[in-house]
């Protein structure tokens, strides 16, 4: 195809992409933006500047090099083999800091099916944040990122999810995520917490019952299915189920049908259904201690949520959003080097759900706002002194300039410390600094 005739078709394109309310550029096969639309620079441009001409990992990754040899995946790459459309999750740069966005990439063909350029369309993910936030999913680590993708793919449509993971990984984050992302996001997610109940009470708080089903049924009870109607309705640790309701909810699953205790009349249910688990429900669908008919029917796509020490890249974004969560009238609470030390080298066999109890409790302590080791339970501080944190477990490339923002203003430590707490050399984080017109020590 000759420049002329794809100058052509790269303007009709835009005539066209300009129409649409969701992002869009247009890229050659070396990476540069032939032109953009509207909405890209709204959402992802700068003030005054264009990106056209630029490259695309520069514009999205502030990268020297493609993606695929950063260590990521590259859409381009993939589109270019199978001659069709790429989809990946990516973190971009944006006029707000570092996002979540859905990338999907399409190939332009010419005649002889070579291609000759791509669209792009972006969709900045809601959901998650890859920088500190006051509420929701954080994080930005290679494991993260791929159970969040994995999300991202099944949220639009009815499949049933299992989310898998360790207590205190995050699972009904994830399943209210799940939800948020869904056709079904303005009806209500509802959850069911499966552990400690007796088959009586889970029956009747799921299914609901009649009036004088049993005694103290003074009135009719609507149950959890029914006020899931038209959302998502969540059952958390779904392995405690007594075998005995198993069965029944196996049927309301497959038949969409159920009963009141002490009814007659047979009810529709309208949910989305997810479930999760700690318990290792295949190992106990194959010794009969979980119906194997109902395993099979829940894990249509299982989502394995990461430990916290499998995603301790997102440690410090973590931090930092429970101490922002946790801020007060007396204002924002900050952390020393040798507290973030001892809680990298801690093994968080709770998970983040131990990691926020430890920072509320540290936070109690803390009368000048600052939380270092003294305010740290004792167990953590012991752990510390026998593993020391390594700057290789920070990756450099994880630290964008809005992070490096962000944890200049909010540390306690000297430049020094501040550049062994992130893993760069002293050299590096000046020039950094420098750029971002952050030049001056903490007070």
């Amino acid at each position: 195809m000759n420049s002329d005739k794809l100058g052509a078709q790269v303007q009709a394109l835009i005539s066209y992409l300009d129409q649409e309310a969701q992002p869009a550029i247009v890229l050659d096969t070396e990476y540069n933006i032939l032109a953009s639309n509207t909405a890209y620079q709204r959402q992802f441009g700068t003030a005054g500047a264009s990106v056209v001409g630029h490259k695309c990992f520069r514009v999205s990754h502030h990268y020297e090099l493609p993606c695929d040899l950063a260590g990521e995946h590259c859409p381009m790459k993939k589109a270019l083999e199978k001659r069709g459309p790429d989809r990946v999750l990516h973190i971009h740069h944006t006029p707000r800091g570092p996002e979540h966005v859905n990338v999907e990439l399409r190939p332009i063909l010419d005649d002889e099916r070579n291609v000759v350029a791509y669209v792009e369309h972006l969709v900045t993910v809601r959901q998650a944040s890859a920088r500190a936030s006051s509420e929701g999913l954080v994080g930005r680590s290679p494991r993260f990122m791929a159970a969040l993708e994995a999300l991202q793919r099944v949220a639009p449509s009815r499949l049933p999810v299992l989310l898998l993971g360790e207590s205190g990984t995050g699972k009904e984050l994830f399943a209210r995520a799940l939800h948020e992302a869904s056709d079904r996001a303005r009806g209500p997610f509802v959850v069911v917490d499966c552990s400690g109940l007796t088959e009586t009470l889970f029956e009747s708080e799921l299914f609901g019952y009649e009036r004088g089903a049993f005694t103290g049924a003074a009135t009719r009870k609507h149950g959890l299915v029914e006020t899931a109607r038209g959302g998502t309705l969540f059952l958390d640790e779904i392995g405690d189920v007594p075998l005995g309701m198993q069965v029944k909810l196996l049927r309301l699953i497959e038949t969409g049908a159920f009963r009141r205790v002490g009814g007659v009349e047979t009810l529709h249910a309208d949910f989305r259904l997810v479930a999760a688990t700690h318990k290792p429900l295949r190992d106990m669908a194959a010794d009969g201690s979980f119906r194997q008919d109902l395993f099979y029917r829940i894990s249509a796509f299982p989502i394995e949520l990461p430990a916290l020490r499998e995603r301790i890249e997102d440690l410090p974004i973590l931090v930092d959003s429970f101490l922002q969560r946790m801020a007060g009238a007396s204002g924002p609470l900050r952390i020393t080097p040798q507290a973030m030390a001892a809680l990298a080298a801690y093994a968080w066999p709770g998970n983040i759900r131990e990691l926020r109890n430890a920072l509320e409790r540290a936070s109690l302590f803390a009368d000048d706002g600052v939380i270092d080791t003294a305010q740290l339970p004792p167990l953590l501080c012991g752990v510390a002194h026998h593993t020391p944190l390594s700057p290789a477990t920070f990756p450099r490339r994880t630290w964008t300039d809005a992070d490096l923002a962000t944890q200049a203003r909010a540390f306690a430590g000297t430049r020094r410390e501040l550049a062994r707490h992130l893993g760069l050399s002293e050299r590096t984080l000046y020039r950094r600094l420098r750029g971002l017109g952050i030049d001056d020590e903490p007070g």
